[in-house]
């Protein structure tokens, strides 16, 4: 272990000396986090991987190569790989048994738990923020609403686990040298429940293989998981209202019932689709809709790498990815309230507007997130911190 900060420097390249750790929340699946994590791999190829469980298949795990990933003792309790998200009142206590004490740079990936890991003072530990814990703070009482826990004795012993989250969540962001904030959405947040600023760095989208094609169609496009907080079911009920357009769902999840049970015939529910297919669909599409709040939001930013328009709810990351019609060169139209009124105004104005869409310039505005713009700007936000830290 280096005994000052001084050794470590601050230079063009993290020191070959410093020894990294990687702090994930769990492996279960492959998706926005995991991306972070796979780019932050690259830019330290010697780090070492923490998870408070890794339950992720053979084929989704490429990324991490041939690492093993050290896991916390969730990892064997009963039932964990089905149900480990139940065990949430136990991830503080589990994050923080990590001994990270032969590291010098601690970086963690969080949307929940994973900043709270335990440092020291010689140590720095940057936390990269995809949000603070979203059930725990404003959206508490719907997700108590979602997980049927607004009423009874579960509903108190829920809030109950809450309220003792939120106050960890608080306390350990003591333990955080730099917060860096995957969005000024998210920034605003961490700025409201930590009282920290936080340097804005946008997450890398893979806008190398989402491509424009010169072959477009007619139907408008929405990709998404089917949960609720995601409001496909209000894209859906606004082409209900406009027959003479068609909409094409791609995606799979808890509400794709009830989503079918609404849907009209000029929408399709096409479930899960492969890449290729999805590319080509993107890449085609007269139009992508898009009407979740999201902490930052990649299908946009993919859907414009392909060249295709964005109509997107104007709340959240939407607004820092996706240019607007006051724009020189709008990439996108916004509604500003998660109806389906609200979006039939949006889609009549954007086609009232179409030729002003320059797929060109949508996807100049995507490259903004590539991979390499995401480590260059995290290599920077660590050159900032190492600096500060030393003096």
């Amino acid at each position: 272990m280096m005994e000052h900060a001084e050794d470590i420097g601050v230079g063009t390249e993290t020191p070959s000396s410093a020894r990294v750790a990687l702090i994930h929340e769990w492996f279960d699946t492959l998706g926005g986090s995991e991306r972070v994590l796979e780019q932050l791999l690259y830019e330290y190829p010697n780090a070492e991987v923490f998870a408070l469980v890794d339950f992720m298949d053979a084929h989704e795990r490429a990324f991490l190569g041939s690492r093993a990933v050290h896991t916390s003792f969730l990892q064997h309790l009963p039932g964990a790989r089905k149900r480990f998200r139940l065990y949430l009142p136990l991830m503080p206590l589990a994050v923080e048994q990590f001994d990270l004490s032969n590291f010098d740079i601690v970086i963690s990936s969080s949307h929940a738990v994973a900043k709270g890991v335990v440092t020291g003072p010689d140590q720095l530990h940057v936390s990269y923020v995809h949000s603070p814990m979203r059930y725990a703070w404003d959206l508490q009482h719907e997700y108590l609403r979602n997980s049927g826990l607004d009423r009874g004795v579960r509903s108190w012993l829920a809030r109950a686990a809450l309220h003792y989250l939120r106050t960890w969540d608080v306390r350990t962001a003591n333990g955080v040298d730099t917060f860096v904030a995957n969005s000024a959405f998210i920034a605003n947040r961490i700025r409201k429940v930590y009282r920290r600023e936080a340097e804005v760095v946008y997450p890398p989208v893979d806008v190398e293989h989402f491509t424009p094609s010169s072959a477009k169609d007619t139907y408008y496009l929405t990709t998404s998981r089917l949960v609720p907080y995601k409001r496909v079911d209000v894209i859906v009920e606004a082409f209900r209202q406009m027959p003479d357009r068609r909409l094409l769902v791609v995606g799979a999840g808890p509400e794709m019932r009830r989503i079918e049970r609404l849907a009209p015939r000029n929408v399709e529910l096409l479930g899960y689709q492969s890449f290729d297919r999805v590319l080509d669909l993107t890449q085609r599409a007269r139009a992508f809709v898009f009407a979740s709040l999201e902490d930052f939001g990649i299908a946009p930013v993919e859907a414009q790498a392909c060249g295709t328009p964005v109509i997107a709810y104007g709340r959240g990351g939407s607004r820092e990815t996706v240019r607007p019609l006051q724009d020189a060169s709008p990439t996108g139209v916004f509604f500003e309230s998660q109806t389906p009124q609200a979006i039939v105004a949006a889609i009549r104005l954007f086609e009232a507007n179409e030729d002003r869409f320059d797929p060109a310039a949508a996807r100049e505005n995507a490259l903004r997130f590539s991979p390499e713009a995401f480590r260059n700007a995290f290599r920077i936000a660590v050159f900032r911190a190492l600096d500060a830290l030393r003096r």
